[in-house]
C-alpha cells in the first residue's frame, strides 16, 4: 500500500459505496460476529452537556476482514436548522499488524447506508417472501436510505408511513414514488394493520407501536433505539415476537430490548444474533404467522466494514487523497 494517510471524504463515500456494497459488508460482518471472528469493544456514548448533543465512540476488530478501527461522533439535534445532518461522525481505520493509522473516512453517509443495510439484511433473512406493504415509522434523514434499501429485498407494492411531524412525510413519499410504489400517510394503528414489514427509525423515548396493532407474520426492524432510555416499541411486542439483534450485549443494554428485559417480559436467552441466521445455525422465520423482530442497535463493526470498502474502492478509483500525518 502507498505511504501516507488515506483520506476519503463524504462526497467520495457516497460516490463509491452502493447500498449493495453496504449490504454485503454488513451481512459478512454479522456472520463473522456470530462465528466469533469479529467483536465490538464497549461503546462510549454520553450527553456532553452542550448543544443537547450525544457524543461517543464505537470500535472493534474483525479478524476475518482484518479491519480495526473506531467511529467517533454522535447526534446534534440542532443541526438540521443549520443545514447539516443531525448525525455527525468520522471513522478511523488502523493497520491491525502495526497499529498505524491507515485511513480517515467520512462517517455521515456511511452511517446512514450501513444502518439501512442492517435493516435490509434483517428483511432479506426474516421477512415473509410474499411481503407487499412496507411500513415506515419516522421520516428523518436516515428514513430515505432505509426505504431504498428495503425496497431491494422484497417486491413491495405500497409504502404506508407515519411520523410524529407529518410535515416531513413528503420526502418519503417522493422516494417511494420514485421507486414506483404507492404511498399513504396513515395513523400508527393503520400502519400496523396494513404493513407486512415495518421499519422504525426515530429518536423516540416512548413506545410508538403497540403490540395489539401488529398483525401476525409481520417483520419489524427497530432501528432507532441505540441509547439507554430510548424506546420505539411496546415491550409486550418483543414478548410476542421472535427477537433477533446485531449484538446481544447492546440489545439488552441500549437497544429496544432494554425495556422488555427490565420488565421481565423476555430474557437475554430469548434474543438471537442475526449472524446465526446468516450462517445457517438458526432457522430464522419458522412460519408465516410468526412475528419476527430485529433490534438494530448499530455496532462499530458495521461502520468499520463499510469504511473499509469505501477506502478500498476510493483508492482503486483514484478518488481518495493521501497526506502525511
Amino acid at each position: 500500500m502507498a505511504e501516507g494517510l488515506l483520506i476519503v471524504g463524504e462526497d467520495v463515500c457516497a460516490d463509491v459505496v452502493s447500498s449493495k456494497d453496504a449490504f454485503d459488508a454488513v451481512e459478512a460482518v454479522f456472520g463473522a460476529m456470530a462465528r466469533g471472528d469479529a467483536y465490538n469493544f464497549p461503546v462510549i456514548r454520553e450527553a456532553i452537556g452542550y448543544a443537547d448533543a450525544l457524543y461517543g465512540f464505537k470500535s472493534g476488530f474483525d479478524r476475518a476482514g482484518k479491519t480495526l478501527g473506531v467511529k467517533s461522533g454522535g447526534y446534534w439535534p440542532g443541526n438540521m436548522d443549520k443545514g447539516l445532518t443531525n448525525h455527525q461522525s468520522t471513522i478511523f481505520l488502523f493497520d491491525p499488524d502495526t497499529g498505524m493509522l491507515q485511513a480517515l473516512v467520512g462517517g455521515n453517509y456511511l452511517t446512514a447506508v450501513r444502518t439501512a443495510a442492517s435493516s435490509s439484511v434483517s428483511i432479506a433473512h426474516l421477512a415473509r417472501p410474499d411481503a407487499k406493504v412496507l411500513g415506515m415509522v419516522g421520516a428523518g434523514h436516515q428514513s430515505t436510505f432505509q426505504l431504498r434499501a428495503a425496497a431491494e429485498q422484497r417486491n413491495f407494492e405500497k409504502v404506508v408511513a407515519w411520523n410524529p411531524h407529518p410535515e416531513m412525510l413528503p420526502r418519503l413519499a417522493e422516494v417511494a414514488e420514485g421507486l414506483g410504489l404507492d404511498f399513504d400517510a396513515v395513523s400508527p394503528e393503520e400502519l400496523g394493520a396494513e404493513a407486512d414489514v415495518i421499519i422504525t427509525i426515530t429518536s423516540a423515548f416512548e413506545p410508538l407501536l403497540m403490540k395489539d396493532w401488529i398483525k401476525p407474520g409481520t417483520h419489524i426492524a427497530c432501528m432507532g433505539t441505540d441509547t439507554k432510555g430510548k424506546q420505539e416499541l411496546d415491550p409486550a411486542l418483543l414478548a410476542a415476537a421472535t427477537v433477533f439483534t446485531d449484538e446481544i450485549a447492546q440489545s439488552v443494554s441500549i437497544g429496544e430490548a432494554q425495556h422488555a428485559i427490565a420488565a421481565g417480559l423476555i430474557a437475554e436467552a430469548d434474543i438471537t444474533p442475526i449472524g446465526a441466521v446468516i450462517n445457517g445455525t438458526h432457522p430464522g422465520r419458522r412460519d408465516a404467522q410468526e412475528i419476527t423482530l430485529f433490534d438494530g442497535t448499530g455496532v462499530g463493526l458495521q461502520d468499520l466494514a463499510v469504511a473499509s470498502v469505501a477506502a478500498q474502492k476510493a483508492e482503486q478509483a483514484g478518488k481518495a487523497t493521501r497526506a502525511a500525518l
